[in-house]
């Protein structure tokens, strides 16, 4: 009797383990923004392919709109495991000390998306994701938002607009610099804090790719809009370098993929979500737009220009001139 029970036991115990193998491995994929925003839509692209590949191996959990972590909550979330997937702006990096991912906030350094994804696909973009390692974070992919445009209560055409304007940026040293070199006030605060500020007067005016504006509603209470496109919007996929690592080689292998697929719909969707917006902010009435000149451009980009030379010192001169050299811009025949 005493050998039948212990048998049962050794089964039921193994059946235990077998049914605890058999549990997917949870990632919870957490972001600030809306679902029907390039980000948003891409965070389920993933959870689609990352579920299919691995046969339902893996359970991705999608966090958006600030649900689980706001901005200044979730970096410190995924190095304590809590979550295990981000995909955070670029200049999240500066306060984690790898300061050089600020150069992507230099105001108007890519002209295109052409330009941008010789860095983001190429050699320097893996090389700044690999400096993530060592804060216990791993690098997976670069997602595009796209290019920004100033908003605000009043018509912004010339660096003169910008005087004595309080404008919202997030955190960025890059972004302060940028704003002073415009003559605003840079004010830092947390995306789901905007639309209210915005409202209230706490805050003149901001910075937005088209689809922000819009899944925010931010265009509700900005009556101009000037579509500079001065600086890119992006975001890095990062997730847990330990939970990475300690994931079985094949379902890595399996959410690699995922990643890359999910990654060339990220950057697809955020062309079409920006140009959808845009449209539907010009449908809504509630906000002039407008388009500067040639001259107006460039005289915006002189002014700004300031920021390069600025944050040479805090980014590194070598990786903002390798930049340079990869798309071929010459700050000296502005």
């Amino acid at each position: 009797m005493k050998i039948r029970n212990l048998i049962v036991g050794f089964a039921a115990a193994a059946f235990s383990l077998v049914a605890f193998a058999q549990q997917p491995i949870v990632i919870k994929f957490s972001h600030v923004v809306a679902n029907d925003t390039p980000k948003g839509h891409a965070a389920e692209y993933f959870k689609k392919k990352a579920e299919e590949l691995t046969g339902g191996r893996v359970k991705v959990e999608v966090y958006a709109n600030s649900t689980l972590y706001k901005d200044k909550e979730e970096m410190e979330a995924l190095q304590l495991g809590a979550v295990q997937m981000l995909a955070t702006a670029l200049s999240k990096f500066g306060p984690l000390g790898v300061k050089e991912f600020e150069v992507f906030d230099l105001p108007y350094l890519f002209d295109n998306y052409e330009e941008l994804h010789k860095v983001t696909q190429g050699p320097i973009g893996r090389q700044l994701l690999d400096k993530l390692d060592a804060k216990g974070v791993k690098g997976l992919a670069y997602w595009d938002n796209g290019f920004k445009s100033f908003s605000a209560n009043k018509p912004l055409r010339t660096p003169e607009d910008f005087k004595g304007l309080k404008m919202r940026i997030q955190s960025s040293k890059v972004l302060e610099s940028q704003m002073r070199a415009l003559g605003s006030l840079p004010q830092v605060m947390a995306f789901s804090e905007v639309y209210q500020a915005l409202q209230t007067g706490v805050v003149d005016g901001t910075e937005n790719p088209m689809s922000n504006l819009y899944t925010q509603k931010m265009y509700e209470v900005q009556k101009n809009l000037t579509l500079t496109d001065h600086g890119y919007l992006g975001y890095a996929v990062i997730t847990n370098k330990k939970f990475w690592e300690g994931l079985p080689a094949d379902i890595r292998a399996k959410l690699e993929d995922a990643m890359a697929q999910a990654t060339r719909y990220a950057n697809q969707m955020a062309k079409v979500d920006n140009e959808k917006a845009l449209e539907a902010v010009k449908a809504s009435g509630k906000t002039q737009i407008y388009t500067p000149t040639p001259q107006e451009r460039l005289a915006l980009k002189k002014a700004m220009m300031k920021t390069h030379t600025e944050m040479e010192s805090r980014i590194g001169r070598d990786l903002i001139q390798s930049i340079y050299k990869e798309t071929g811009f010459d700050p000296t025949k502005l």
